[in-house]
């Protein structure tokens, strides 16, 4: 009897040694978000282009979109610091939209204004508020809602 005990105490000693002998497999690296990139990457890189393409598919051609660091230049705001800003800009001019960001991160504070022929905006509104978490499909999303609800993208 001695015998049985000895064999099967050690029966899951060598289970243990076994478990403790295999390397933990390694974790599947989730990709990177293109969110996650620096802020001037990710608007170069990835909004930017998404935002004209999500444009032009609307059937504005000729749009023109940059990143600038300048001042708001919304009608009676007295603001004399520097602020990116994403700029639409279409036909030759006439019609402007701006994405401003105070802080250089699509998560921080953001605000929205547009303006038609070449006039400067008189509005500054919030941009994308209520959203707990900023995409890049949510980004382009709110700018094409906000042009259409200006009736700039098709008549309703």
């Amino acid at each position: 009897m001695a015998e049985e005990n000895t064999t099967k105490d050690s029966a899951p000693a060598e289970k243990e040694e076994k478990k403790a002998a295999k390397p933990a497999a390694p974790k599947k690296a989730k990709p990177e978000k293109v969110e996650d990139k620096p802020f001037a990457d990710f608007i170069h890189q990835d909004y930017l282009p998404a935002l004209k393409s999500a444009l032009t598919s609307q059937g504005l051609e000729d749009v023109e979109v940059v990143l600038e660091k300048q001042k708001i230049l919304v009608s009676g705001l007295g603001s004399n610091t520097d602020c990116w800003q994403v700029i639409g800009r279409w036909p030759a001019g006439k019609r402007q939209f701006n994405i401003y960001f105070p802080k250089a991160d699509i998560a921080g504070p953001r605000a929205f204004s547009c303006s038609d022929i070449g006039a400067k905006p008189s509005t500054l509104e919030p941009f994308l508020i209520d959203e707990r978490k900023i995409t890049l499909k949510l980004l382009v999303f709110g700018v094409l809602q906000r042009l259409n609800g200006q009736k700039w993208l098709s008549p309703n």
